[in-house]
């Protein structure tokens, strides 16, 4: 019976490390959608938000199972509890990776950031791609200090943001209305992607028994 459980314990393991790619891939894909306009890929990051639900829904059926039928205690109910909080918080990053490639197909055939703009556009795509290569290596080897390393990782992001925001609005006559929209929501899905990464590092803090559990997971 018991090794059952600990089979069910590992499949809800599987299945979240399984959500963690699919994210990563649609990160990857959204970024280079943005970056390159490149339309194959947006439409393929759009529609692979389903399969990023069905993954979060994968997840949420197995822990909630093992909960209804073996009750578990200690490390094993902090393992549950985590793993359905960072599917809700991988599911949230796959949202921002799908409104990145949203923008980059409505631009199309053009890219939807400027020249001027693509160094610092560009700097938070790959901090995004970073950090939650982060994460994923935090949940994978339950590496419980990830979190102050990501913080940090985020104030970047933050800082990038407020670049981008600077460099948008100084001159806002010499942009259309809905390209300043855009740039600026770009800024905003990064910001939150990165408090996203954070999010799931504290989650893994929280399994290692050295956090406590926070009140509720990041928005969006």
């Amino acid at each position: 019976m018991r090794e059952r459980f600990h089979d069910e314990l590992q499949m809800l393991l599987d299945r979240l490390n399984n959500l963690v790619s699919l994210v990563g891939r649609a990160t990857r894909h959204g970024n280079a959608a943005l970056l390159d306009a490149d339309g194959d890929l947006a439409a393929a990051v759009i529609r692979g938000d389903e399969t990023i639900a069905r993954g979060q829904s994968d997840v949420d059926a197995v822990a909630l199972d093992i909960l209804a039928r073996q009750q578990p205690v200690a490390t094993d109910l902090r393992t549950v509890v985590a793993c359905l909080r960072m599917s809700v918080e991988l599911r949230r990053m796959g949202k921002l990776a799908m409104h990145i490639a949203e923008i980059a197909r409505a631009h199309l055939p053009g890219p939807a950031v400027p020249e001027d703009l693509l160094p610092v556009v560009r700097a938070m795509a790959d901090r995004a791609q970073q950090v939650l290569a982060g994460a994923a290596r935090a949940i994978a080897t339950r590496d419980d200090t990830a979190a102050a390393v990501l913080e940090r990782a985020d104030d970047d992001i933050d800082r990038l943001q407020e670049q981008l925001y600077h460099a948008v609005f100084a001159e806002p006559r010499s942009r259309a209305a809905e390209d300043i929209v855009d740039l600026a929501l770009i800024g905003r899905y990064y910001e939150r992607f990165a408090d996203h990464a954070v999010a799931l590092a504290r989650e893994v803090a929280y399994l290692a028994g050295t956090r406590p559990l926070d009140a509720a997971p990041a928005g969006t």
